[in-house]
């Protein structure tokens, strides 16, 4: 098992399904991405500089993906929490999985 599985394992089930999903994402979108533990969470560098990182959280899943992957998304992001890096996704709310793709592929884009 690597950091990042470990990391993942560490969760109840159904956290550790959503965290499962957006690592399947990165690793999708994002094949020639490196995957780390940086900051207590699962980082992945893209062109050496940072892509994105998630991490997982009593009431939601933390998503980083950088602030132009949230400026980008801003009007699809409406109705999540978010700052300058961060989006939260609630765990009582379905993960937006087709937006989490878009943002994937909008920073490897623009890396």
């Amino acid at each position: 098992m690597n950091e990042v599985e470990i990391y993942i394992s560490s969760f109840p089930v159904e956290v550790k399904e959503r965290l499962e999903a957006i690592r399947k994402i990165i690793q999708e979108k994002a094949p020639e991405a490196t995957e780390r533990i940086c900051m207590s969470m699962p980082t992945y560098d893209f062109k050496g500089k940072w892509l994105v990182h998630f991490a997982g959280y009593d009431r939601h899943i933390g998503f980083y993906p950088q602030p132009e992957g949230i400026t980008e998304f801003k009007e699809e992001l409406e109705g999540y929490k978010t700052s300058k890096g961060t989006i939260q996704f609630p765990h009582n709310k379905e993960l937006p999985l087709a937006l989490i793709e878009r943002i994937v592929e909008y920073r490897v884009k623009n890396q």
